[in-house]
């Protein structure tokens, strides 16, 4: 997984002449859950389906050039590693925003589950 890579691919995209912004997320492993407790890692799982339609609503939105999204999946990943790449192309500031926030909740709540392991 190479945030580089997903950045040359929207580069590549044939309307890239129209973006004026690239946001970028870049989701890791953290050593403490919500709730506090100490994590030692975690594996994540992805609804294939749900993504690409997300992708594709989100893409539609106004200004909006591109959407890439690369999310380690099936992995036993420990504290540090990447958990996902996000990066949204597109033309002004509040439209990108926009579209990057929603797209990553829109992830996080119906494409993506994840089971955390914890320190004993």
């Amino acid at each position: 997984m190479n945030i580089a890579d997903l950045l040359n691919e929207i580069k590549r995209h044939p309307d890239f002449a129209k973006v004026g912004m690239i946001l970028c997320h870049n989701g890791v492993v953290r050593a403490t859950a919500r709730d506090g407790r100490k994590v030692k890692g975690l594996k994540v799982t992805v609804d294939h389906a749900k993504l690409k339609q997300i992708i594709i609503e989100q893409s539609q939105k106004p200004g909006i050039v591109d959407i890439q999204v690369n999310i380690v999946e099936n992995k036993d990943l420990a504290v540090g590693d990447d958990i996902m790449h996000l990066i949204v192309a597109g033309d002004i500031r509040e439209n990108v925003i926009s579209v990057l926030a929603g797209t990553l909740e829109a992830i996080k709540t119906s494409v993506t589950d994840k089971t955390e392991y914890y320190v004993a």
